[in-house]
């Protein structure tokens, strides 16, 4: 069974249709990663599946369960059970390292402050920056920034993690870190990673399954080799063959 189940969504902001009759599914411990085109609908979908938008038709079940449609207090509780990395890391400037990380922390939970610094300390851990609790984000590097948006993204443990843009504006060996980064958190907290990216060399390098799309549809989807050996005019070219030569190289 799904842990998401996306049927017929559509989603339109005035005449322009960004997602169309569009089915996808989301399953427990994988990581997906969502492709396409710049304005085809990748960050609109992660937003639906957050309940920050609303979708125009369709439905969305999240653990077998209608969503779509649900008060914000609903979608509230919903969301205490997922993690979010948004593309420009979003660290409150006015909070240091510790009192980023720990927010959702006091928000979500009825941690003690003593639990809540031995989790922070634990999860900076994780993201490889321990110690660095007293620093303000003005000091952080663009990658020292994704890797505390990240720690404070699954810092309450989330089921499932939404990343949007993971790799944005990093350099290539911060690239490789955040991918690293990814899939050990993966392991070691045993939750569902959904990931838009357009950089496809991450995209492969990370991925259980690849949902390309085109038209507002999911146009196709399946595990990274089949997409490099896929006879599919659309996945064809929005690969291209030069990147093709440089994934099967990789």
């Amino acid at each position: 069974m799904a842990l998401f189940e996306v049927r017929g969504v559509r989603k339109a902001f005035a005449r322009q249709v960004v997602l169309d009759e569009l089915d996808f599914d989301i399953f427990e411990r994988e990581v997906v990663t969502i492709i396409g085109e710049s304005g085809s609908g990748k960050s609109i979908l992660l937003k639906a599946l957050m309940g920050l938008i609303e979708i125009d038709a369709g439905t969305i079940r999240f653990d077998d369960k209608v969503v779509s449609g649900a008060s914000e207090k609903e979608w509230m509780r919903i969301r205490r059970r997922i993690g979010m990395l948004f593309q420009e890391s979003a660290l409150f400037d006015s909070l240091n390292v510790y009192e980023n990380v720990a927010y959702a922390l006091r928000e979500q939970t009825d941690m003690t402050d003593e639990e809540i610094a031995k989790r922070v300390d634990e999860t900076l851990t994780l993201v490889g920056l321990p110690g660095i609790e007293a620093m303000w984000p003005a000091d952080l590097s663009g990658g020292m920034r994704k890797r505390v948006a990240l720690a404070r993204a699954v810092a309450v443990r989330p089921e499932i993690v939404f990343y949007d843009e993971p790799a944005e504006g990093l350099d290539p060996i911060n690239v490789t870190r955040v991918n690293r980064l990814l899939l050990g958190l993966q392991k070691s907290l045993n939750v569902t990673s959904v990931v838009v990216t357009h950089n496809l060399k991450a995209a492969f390098a990370i991925s259980d399954r690849l949902a390309l799309i085109h038209d507002g549809k999911v146009a196709a989807t399946g595990v990274p080799k089949s997409f490099l050996d896929s006879q599919d005019p659309i996945v064809r070219e929005f690969i291209g063959e030069r990147m093709r030569r440089v994934l099967r190289a990789s």
